[in-house]
């Protein structure tokens, strides 16, 4: 069955663009569609959401609302998201009407870490290895080699939540039942060197475009800090992680802008961890040090016109900001963090979020530290980082 999203025609600025999730993310997405002329239609159902909030039209249902579904359809050419979770039966009917990029197809695939592994493996990418839990008989039956390991939930788990580490076979069965015995993946540990991050357009005509590589720290399953400059990576190393990230796009004929985070381990192999259908945390350093951010490249992907240019023009670093930062660690009291200190680092480049209400781990913003060489760059954001009480080594 053919559906809108077959037509290759470009929609062009001043026409509408539409987005389903109404978080930072989306609202991203949204300066950077405005910037470029379009209007943006989001839906979402909160009524405070970080994107409905500077969208032309904000369209206040559910994701599987049938009413606004079609309100969102009617008035927008193409759709996309911004998260993972979006049910994928949504997208597949917004797409008998709009240009849904990426399509409900290639999301489903993405909300299923078993069937996620199944289909990395199938495109020719290793993955650590793993086994499907669907049951507790599974555990027992699971190899030696995966433990240790982490169990996670196989849908709905998000920066660390719905995992666990186990040591054994008990530890696995007990995670299992505090998971109320959701379907998992057993996943082995293995010995890692660092963990890296490809961010990536396709087009419907299947052109791609990469941004370079970026090495991520994460801390508590939360993306805390990433790092951008040629000097980084081995340019093999940096050239595995491009191929292997372009081999599942081409799989999951993808059209949109996607992420593949992978682990290195310590024979400087590389494993692929997960994808991400939209833009990503570790790509927002994209927004200051690129010629095209992540989002504009969103835009364009989506819309049908030529992808932009995604060359890095100076070493950068990435801090997350998270609602801890609004605690005072000594005390625990709320306040404000001293922002004007911060803007006051040279190359420092704060994106704050728009959410009303800072919680601990919560994701409120990030800056983005650019300097002219990796050192600069560092240096600098070892200063923002201890004005914001994040832990940092330069």
């Amino acid at each position: 069955m053919n559906d809108a999203s077959d037509s290759f025609a470009a929609i062009l600025p001043g026409d509408w663009l539409g987005m389903i999730g109404g978080g930072q993310l989306g609202r991203m997405f949204c300066h950077a569609a405005q910037s470029l002329g379009y209007k943006v239609a989001v839906l979402d159902p909160d009524e405070h959401s970080p994107a409905g909030a500077v969208a032309e039209l904000h369209i206040r249902a559910g994701y599987e609302d049938s009413a606004g579904l079609e309100q969102l359809s009617a008035r927008c050419k193409a759709v996309t998201t911004e998260f993972e979770n979006v049910p994928a039966q949504s997208l597949r009917t917004l797409a008998l009407r709009s240009a849904v990029r990426p399509s409900g197809d290639a999301v489903a695939v993405v909300q299923d870490r078993i069937r996620e592994k199944a289909f990395i493996e199938g495109a020719g990418v290793p993955v650590a290895p793993y086994a499907p839990i669907h049951g507790a008989e599974d555990i027992a039956a699971a190899p030696d080699e995966l433990f240790p390991g982490i169990l996670k939930v196989a849908r709905l788990g998000y920066d660390g939540k719905g995992q666990a580490r186990v040591k054994s076979r008990e530890e696995a069965q007990a995670a299992f039942a505090q998971f109320k015995q959701a379907e998992c993946v057993l996943e082995a540990m293995l010995p890692l060197a660092g963990e890296l991050s490809v961010v990536m357009a396709r087009g419907a005509d299947g052109r791609t475009v990469l941004y370079p590589s970026a090495q991520n720290e994460h801390r508590e399953g939360i993306l805390a800090i990433s790092t951008v400059d040629a000097s980084l990576l081995a340019p093999e190393l940096a050239a595995m992680a491009a191929e292997a990230a372009q081999r599942i796009a081409q799989a999951l004929d993808y059209v949109g802008v996607m992420c593949v985070e992978f682990f290195v381990l310590n024979d400087g192999s590389l494993v692929a961890n997960e994808i991400a259908p939209r833009p990503h945390n570790s790509g927002h350093y994209t927004m200051n040090a690129c010629v095209t951010s992540q989002f504009e490249q969103q835009v364009r992907a989506m819309a049908g016109l030529p992808l932009g240019d995604t060359r890095c023009l100076s070493p950068v670093v990435m801090l997350n900001i998270l609602g801890d930062v609004w605690f005072d660690p000594t005390s625990g009291e709320k306040r404000e963090p001293d922002w004007a200190r911060v803007l006051a680092v040279p190359g420092a480049k704060l994106h704050l979020y728009g959410k009303a209400e800072a919680r601990r781990g919560r994701k409120m913003g990030h800056v983005n530290v650019l300097g002219q060489t990796l050192e600069q760059a560092r240096e600098a954001a070892a200063q923002v980082a201890h004005i914001l009480g994040i832990e940092f080594q330069a």
